[in-house]
């Protein structure tokens, strides 16, 4: 009889979520269940080292920066968490990064059971694809490619630092190989050290090797299985062209765009300050790799601090931006700021459409990075205003916080634990919300339907400018 009553409590739950729960909220809720279960994992003694005592609120805190992959933390990790704690803590933003659906679907693709439909819809809405068909292709590919870059990257480290390393041994070298590989590729940017890269910045080998992962993180699962696809349609249709998607090109345009544009500028404000004392080459490859990290990874070379304010607020413009759609990477996305542009663009030219690699932007896709943007850079200017109001640091470090916040990225002058209760509080939310994303955070709030009004209002001019 009582397991009766279970069954029905339970079917009716399952029909009330199925009736009124949209998938987006669905795929908020899976965030937030998931972030419950990392702060208790990580309140557990096995991951700690023995003695060290850390708030609740810090610990959630942390759980909140690893599911969303941003690396900002509230005290020392090696000096709280043991060997078991940081592998922990690996698995924890390579689940965030890659993102929970995709990880599930990967699991049920290896086991070989059955991906149901609404399994498809949830994993289109947690990857941020327009259409069911082809879903689980991406998954696999991505997923395989990427655990293969991992373990291949992971493998190069290991030996890099054991014969670099002169008191390395070969557990320590495999441990912080895969670490620092799997750290790049999600570009989760923890420090686990107390120094993040700070000893490898004349290592040319391990600074390249480690942007390429941060790059192929970035970039977005589906320009890499397109580029796949080119690979091997190449070797397959010798004579026949091969077409990328408009999101691929603009994805691809955009990131190399933002990353030559982003060198150049960082060199010239750097090159008779911080960079002052390198060779050419060294103050190029540092130009180039803070242009890369700061798009999402969180690694550093320097003490921020060391920097001028112009290069840190280049820096906090690039992570306000971020990554690529469908990637590990969180910030308003490369292809928002792409199609405002081309938006910009069509308007002073007086298009009355926005046109690109032979292809019309759909209007619908416009309005989307208009409010996007707009709601982005209103929240990050009201979190600047907030703060700065009840935290005692300078404009330009709470600037530099809650971009990195915002754009999952890690960076931080260091004021991360000095912060408030509610200063953490805010850190925290924009965290989230960038990883999730804005449009998601305000689709998240809306009825699973909506009714259109049947009648228009009349239009009316009004005086702009």
């Amino acid at each position: 009889m009582i397991n009766k009553y279970i069954y029905l409590i339970k079917r009716q739950f399952d029909r009330f979520i199925a009736n009124n729960v949209t998938s987006i909220q669905k795929i908020v809720i899976y965030y937030l269940g998931f972030t419950i279960l990392a702060f208790f994992l990580l309140k557990m003694p096995w991951f700690r080292n023995p003695g060290v005592h850390t708030s609740s609120f810090d610990d959630f805190f942390m759980a909140l920066s690893t599911v969303s992959v941003t690396g900002l933390s509230t005290y020392n990790i090696n000096e709280v968490f043991n060997y078991r704690g940081i592998i922990l803590l690996e698995i924890l933003f390579q689940i965030g990064g890659l993102g929970i659906m995709m990880i599930l679907t990967f699991f049920f693709i290896f086991s070989k059971k059955k991906i149901s439909l609404t399994q498809r819809q949830l994993i289109m809405t947690d990857m941020n694809q327009p259409k069911l068909s082809g879903i689980v292709k991406l998954i696999r590919i991505s997923m395989s490619f990427l655990i293969k870059v991992q373990l291949f990257f992971g493998i190069i480290f290991s030996i890099h630092f054991y014969f670099n390393e002169s008191h390395a041994t070969i557990k320590e070298s495999i441990f912080f190989g895969f670490y620092q590989s799997i750290s790049a590729a999600t570009n989760s940017g923890f420090d686990v050290t107390g120094a993040s890269i700070i000893p490898y910045k004349q290592d040319t080998f391990f600074l390249f090797c480690t942007m390429f992962l941060i790059m192929i993180g970035g970039i977005g699962f589906p320009v890499i299985m397109e580029i796949r696809e080119r690979i091997f349609y190449k070797k397959q249709h010798r004579k026949l062209p091969f077409r990328f998607s408009l999101f691929a090109k603009i994805a691809m345009f955009t990131f190399i765009t933002l990353l030559i544009g982003g060198t150049i500028m960082i060199y010239f404000l750097e090159r008779q300050h911080l960079f002052a004392d390198m060779s050419e080459g060294q103050r190029w490859l540092n130009a180039m790799f803070y242009s890369v990290t700061t798009r999402n990874a969180g690694l550093q070379m320097h003490d921020l601090n060391e920097f001028q304010p112009a290069t840190l607020l280049l820096f906090s413009i690039l992570m306000f931006i971020g990554c690529s759609p469908s990637s590990v990477g969180g910030g308003v996305r490369t292809t928002t700021v792409a199609i405002l542009f081309l938006y910009m663009m069509s308007f002073i030219k007086s298009e009355e459409n926005v046109n690109i690699f032979g292809r019309r932007i759909s209007s619908e896709d416009i309005k989307k990075s208009v409010v996007v943007f707009n709601l982005s850079l209103t929240m990050c200017f009201l979190a600047v205003i907030v703060l700065s109001a009840t935290e005692s640091h300078s404009l330009i470090a709470i600037i530099v916080e809650v971009t990195s916040a915002f754009g999952t990225t890690g960076l931080s002058l260091g004021i991360t634990d000095d912060l408030t209760l509610f200063g953490k509080i805010v850190i925290g939310i924009l965290m989230f919300v960038g990883r999730v994303g804005m449009l998601y955070t305000l689709m998240m709030f809306l009825p699973k339907e909506k009714q259109d009004k049947a009648f228009l209002y009349p239009t009316e001019k009004i005086i702009i400018g």
